[in-house]
């Protein structure tokens, strides 16, 4: 009886054999290198522990990289604008769109017609005066630009405190020297002509009350200081009051 059961045991232990050699195992003496393999147990999950280490260190390495990025590409934003401010600058326009630099000065003609006083207002609605003018070349610039458009443009000049004192918006006088520049005959206050205006190639006085078209004076921005200037849109055109 023992006997017919040693073959079925060794049948069953070759069979064994076989099923852990096709799974990676290789058999001795019996279970024992089974046993030794399951032994090392420890040795895997350490080499399991190493390997997820190495992967969270991989993980980690990559943070300082995109730090490394961002800085870049914030360095990157900051030298384009640096780049723009500085074209800004060069293309600062120191008047206003629409308006004429000269001398340091902005010069607005306007499109439309107001009375001499209106004329005043309309100015004043855009940080500017109605113009005075200081000097003998500014005078040849505005007497040119009113002559080509062929227009009859108030100036900021009357004699409505006294007759035949000539006193400008700001209060100042009338210099002797700027007398020239009347046409022939005027100012003749004929009909009570207290305000003055450019009339062909100079000056002429007419009624305060008629609508003309008149010139704004306003000093120039500095470019470096007031860089909105060139950014900010256009001032309002002063428009003529409702009817």
């Amino acid at each position: 009886m023992s006997d017919s059961k040693e073959p079925r045991l060794q049948q069953l232990g070759l069979l064994e054999e076989e099923q852990l050699r096709g799974l990676g195992f290789r058999q001795t003496r019996g279970y024992k290198s089974l046993a030794g393999c399951l032994g090392h147990g420890p040795l895997v999950l350490q080499l399991l522990s190493f390997t997820l280490l190495a992967g969270l260190l991989v993980q980690v390495s990559k943070v300082p990289s995109s730090i490394s990025q961002e800085q870049s590409r914030q360095d990157a934003i900051y030298q384009n604008l640096t780049q723009l401010k500085a074209a800004v600058e060069r293309l600062c326009h120191p008047c206003p769109w629409e308006w004429t630099f000269f001398q340091g000065n902005c010069y607005f003609m306007s499109n439309s017609q107001r009375n001499w006083h209106d004329s005043i207002t309309a100015c004043k609605e855009v940080g500017a005066q109605l113009v005075v003018i200081k000097s003998a070349e500014e005078q040849n610039f505005l007497q040119l630009q009113s002559s080509r458009s062929n227009r009859f443009t108030w100036m900021g000049l009357s004699d409505l405190n006294q007759e035949g004192t000539w006193q400008w918006v700001d209060g100042s006088p009338l210099l002797p020297s700027f007398k020239q520049y009347w046409n022939r005959g005027e100012p003749n206050n004929v009909g009570e002509e207290d305000c003055a205006e450019f009339s062909g190639n100079g000056w002429n006085d007419d009624k305060c009350n008629l609508a003309k078209f008149w010139i704004c004076k306003k000093s120039a921005a500095s470019c470096s200081r007031d860089e909105e200037q060139f950014l900010s849109p256009a001032p309002a055109t002063p428009n003529p009051p409702p009817a």
